[in-house]
């Protein structure tokens, strides 16, 4: 009886705490799509994106092309020459791996320019969050963008619009 009393006790404990707690969504891409600097920082990195892919891709080019050429004059060339030839293509095919992994690589300048370029502003964004979850009570916060687990949820939790204006975005 006594084991009764304490889970029934414990249970009712834990749904009073469940309904005092306060959550809000926010819909990031929105958010982020309503930042001019932003899209900005997105476009220009759309930009030296496809600038380095193009010279990454003209490497790898010309790389077939030394293969090509090889394979067409392979009947005529000496031991040395196929040598030498095979040498180079395989030179310009590391050099294309090179540059590709120095531009898109885990750690490279790709990267490293995306992280200057948005952290500031999610930083900017994050705190805007926070400060609107302490001033209004909310303990948790959930991004409807990215979680798929989400199927619905109520406009009158959504908070994207209040967070936009505390950035200084009109919605």
């Amino acid at each position: 009886m006594k084991r009764l009393l304490l889970i029934a006790s414990l249970v009712f404990a834990t749904t009073l705490s469940l309904h005092a707690q306060k959550f809000a969504l926010v819909d990031m891409d929105y958010i982020f799509k309503n930042i001019p600097a932003y899209e900005r920082a997105n476009e220009q990195l759309n930009q030296i994106s496809k600038k380095w892919q193009a010279e990454v891709e003209a490497i790898q080019i010309e790389a077939q092309t030394l293969y090509k050429n090889y394979q067409n004059e392979v009947v005529f060339l000496s031991q040395e020459q196929k040598k030498a030839k095979q040498e180079a293509i395989v030179a310009k095919e590391k050099e294309a791996a090179d540059l590709k992994k120095k531009y898109f690589g885990p750690e490279g300048e790709l990267f490293k320019k995306r992280t200057a370029l948005m952290t500031p502003i999610q930083e900017e964004v994050y705190n805007a969050v926070k400060d609107i979850a302490d001033l209004r009570g909310y303990q948790l916060i959930l991004d409807r963008a990215s979680d798929t687990g989400i199927i619905f949820g109520s406009p009158k939790v959504d908070i994207s619009n209040e967070v936009l204006s505390k950035l200084g975005y009109s919605n």
